[in-house]
């Protein structure tokens, strides 16, 4: 009898925010918990999640994320009712939550969510303080993206 192997994960990483990178500056990053239901964390190992609109706000003193979209499996619970965009309390100390505060007083400063992943069985968000990028530096990053593939293109045919 032969024993089956089990697919393996290449990756941890839930979901990715691309979105966030083209659009912002990231000049600090930063680990943050997240406090989640049972159904969620479900609906997150079925990759049922987006966070390409979301983001971080400060409230009383506590940070919470935003606008992100968890979506309930069929198979849910039936006495349980599935909130699909309902706000999610970030888990961060206090040192942290100040750091950020202060960044977030500067002017044109957001707290985006950049990636969400495993960590030991935990669920973990990768926020970023961000500015906006405006459109000339958008098109400079294409630009130079260009480049970089053009560069190794031509260097790769020279190598042969």
């Amino acid at each position: 009898m032969a024993k089956s192997k089990k697919p393996k994960v290449s990756s941890n990483t839930i979901v990715l925010n691309k979105k966030a990178r083209h659009d912002y500056f990231i000049e600090q990053t930063l680990e943050a918990g997240l406090s989640l239901e049972g159904w969620e964390v479900k609906s997150l190992r079925e990759n049922k999640v987006q966070i390409k609109e979301s983001y971080v706000i400060l409230k009383n003193g506590e940070m919470f994320l935003f606008g992100a979209h968890i979506s309930a499996l069929q198979s849910a619970s039936t006495h349980v009712t599935a909130d699909a965009t309902r706000t999610r309390k970030l888990l961060l100390n206090r040192l942290e939550i100040n750091r950020l505060k202060e960044k977030i007083e500067q002017k044109g400063a957001t707290v985006v969510p950049l990636k969400m992943y495993w960590k030991k069985g935990r669920v973990k968000l990768e926020i970023g303080v961000a500015k906006g990028k405006k459109s000339h530096d958008k098109r400079q990053d294409v630009k130079s993206r260009d480049w970089q593939r053009d560069k190794q293109r031509t260097l790769k045919e020279i190598n042969k």
